[in-house]
């Protein structure tokens, strides 16, 4: 190999170990991997650029403001409670879920309604754990269907133009993402569903540990509390606890206030203070001179003075990954408080505010009601949803979000304009007609997302530009000569890009097999387009681990998964997606 393809080597293991250890977001490491090529003279500035000139990231950007509008507006969200509750509500739910993820981003689309098939299970009685697995996997399989289905689809489209190809069309890829979407869907369906077990969603676990970790005492009338601040009574320095909320009687002795435990709150006779923390340790406060225990709980029916409570789960990207909730300052920093931590396949002990936080986690936040506006979409958190309250009223637009949706895929579909500008045209429709606001659109758009594929684009261009795509491809070529042909060549690379997306990310893992795939075609003299397909195939259905895909990090904090479950559940849908693609893909593209 040259100078140049070690080099490229040695940076691309580094990026992978790097990216496995998971202790930095794939932005940094991979737009670190291209900086490193460039300085080390491996690529031009232009391809360390590709990334930031290509149209995906755009693209991507504006279906975002796209399904922004969508859930500002509920456009689709009511189709959650249309198909759950009826005779076959898995499959319809499954299926429903799939059909949408074709034009509109996915992860969007299930922070949108994982929340609502919480709320439905909680009023019903039904295990959410039964559904939200299968939520997740429904929308992934039907992210192959069309070109704008997820994120990956247009970075694999936009590597394989910079080899010299024409880009994917929008309906390209259908002739093998929806016959794997169908099979994935009745795997999913059948025995997907008697392999899942059942678990305590988040929502059930939360509420015991928040009733483990509260507790609420009021203030005596003649103790030395009434009339100091909180600040100076040392309520807010206390070991292994904190004080969440106030709840004080009105003027007319009948309504009863909640209010946030700020600092210079002044307590006042017969106010209940909410502590949340260690169960072991809220038993020091009955010796606490001016407190008498109360036996009601308080915290989880808090309803007055504007305080909700929340589910927050931590994405990847979030600032809070590695910090506990005091290093992070949490309650300063998000104006909450949180009163239990919720981790997958994990049990938490000891104090709330020491524990180090993980992607997936989820937190049941008391806060303002202002909380879920001003976090929700936010990198910090995959999703935010209010506890035991019906989602807020539709907004008008939604019709215009539906005739935009429309819009684009037929303009791309027939040519008219490029995809990237049917994109803009659409979200800019929503804007101009009401849908959603400028600030709301740009808060919808997920900026690491876009900078992640800018980033992995010029790195699969580099890899290429290298030349250690084409020595890989010589080592990949072998499957050619043991006889199998095409079918050979696409299992080989399937595989191993499924490999790769569960170590890193999807898309991390689309830059780095495209460029090896195209110069395994080109040894093998086989038709490119058929292994990009294979390789879009396998970076997008990730089901074997929660980790490889964002809409699975979301639900597994959220339906109480183990880790486990993935791959009990992913496992056979994982096989039925290689063999549905290794019949298909010769066909349609060799």
């Amino acid at each position: 190999m040259s100078a140049d393809s070690w080099i490229a080597l040695i940076v691309l293991i580094v990026t992978i170990l790097v990216l496995v250890t998971d202790r930095l977001p794939p932005v940094v490491v991979l737009g670190g991997a291209v900086g490193v090529l460039l300085f080390t003279n491996v690529i031009e500035p232009d391809v360390a650029l590709s990334g930031l000139s290509s149209p995906a990231p755009a693209t991507i950007a504006a279906l975002y403001v796209l399904a922004g509008a969508a859930t500002a507006t509920g456009t689709f969200a009511t189709l959650v409670d249309r198909t759950l509750g009826k005779r076959g509500s898995l499959i319809a739910l499954t299926g429903s879920t799939a059909a949408l993820s074709a034009v509109v981003p996915n992860t969007p689309l299930i922070a949108m309604f994982a929340p609502r098939v919480v709320r439905w299970a909680q009023r019903t009685g039904n295990d959410a754990s039964r559904f939200l697995l299968p939520l997740s996997f429904a929308s992934i399989l039907g992210g192959v269907v069309t070109l704008i289905g997820t994120s990956t689809n247009l970075v694999v489209s936009d590597l394989v133009q910079q080899s010299g190809e024409e880009p994917f069309g929008v309906f390209e890829i259908t002739v093998v993402g929806l016959p794997v979407a169908i099979v994935g869907i009745t795997v999913l369906s059948t025995i997907g569903a008697r392999l899942l077990p059942r678990r305590t969603a988040a929502d059930e676990d939360l509420g015991r540990r928040a009733r483990e970790f509260q507790m609420a005492a009021r203030v005596t009338p003649d103790g030395p509390l009434v009339g100091r601040t909180i600040a100076d009574s040392g309520l807010r320095n206390l070991d292994g606890v904190f004080l969440a909320l106030i709840e004080r009687h009105g003027v007319d002795g009948a309504e009863v206030v909640s209010m946030s435990a700020a600092p210079d709150t002044v307590l006042e006779a017969a106010d209940v203070c909410c502590f949340v923390g260690d169960a072991g340790r809220v038993i020091g406060l009955h010796d606490l001179p001016g407190l008498e225990a109360t036996e009601q709980s308080h915290v989880l029916q808090a309803e007055g003075a504007g305080t909700k409570v929340f589910e927050a789960v931590i994405s990847p990207t979030s600032r809070l990954v590695g910090h506990s909730l005091r290093t992070a300052e949490f309650r300063s920093q998000y104006r909450g408080a949180v009163m239990a931590i919720h981790r997958a396949d994990a049990s938490l002990g000891g104090q709330l505010g020491r524990i180090p936080l993980r992607p997936g986690d989820v937190l049941l936040v008391l806060a303002e009601e202002s909380f879920g506006h001003r976090w929700r979409g936010d990198l910090d958190f995959s999703l935010v949803a209010s506890v035991n309250e019906p989602p807020p009223a539709r907004r008008s637009g939604g019709w215009l979000v539906i005739i935009s949706t429309i819009a684009l895929v037929l303009i791309a579909a027939t040519g008219l304009l490029s995809l990237f500008e049917a994109a803009l045209l659409a979200a800019g429709a929503v804007i101009l007609g009401g849908a959603i606001t400028l600030h709301e659109g740009w808060r919808a758009i997920n900026l690491n997302v876009v900078l992640t594929m800018a980033a992995a684009i010029s790195l699969g261009a580099g890899v290429s530009q290298s030349g250690l795509a084409g020595e890989i491809a010589q080592l990949v070529q072998q499957a050619d000569r043991l006889g199998f042909g095409d079918v050979g060549l696409v299992v080989a690379v399937m595989l191993a890009t499924l490999v790769l997306t569960e170590l890193l990310t999807n898309t991390a893992a689309a830059a780095v097999m495209v460029p090896i795939a195209m110069s395994v075609a080109t040894e093998a003299g086989a038709e490119p387009r058929m292994l990009a397909v294979a390789v879009l195939i396998g970076a997008s259905c990730s089901f074997l681990s929660p980790v490889g895909y964002q809409t699975n990090l979301m639900v597994y904090g959220l339906g109480g998964y183990k880790f486990s479950d993935f791959t009990r559940v992913g496992a056979p849908l994982t096989i039925a997606t290689v063999i549905t693609s290794a019949i298909i893909i010769p066909v349609a593209f060799g």
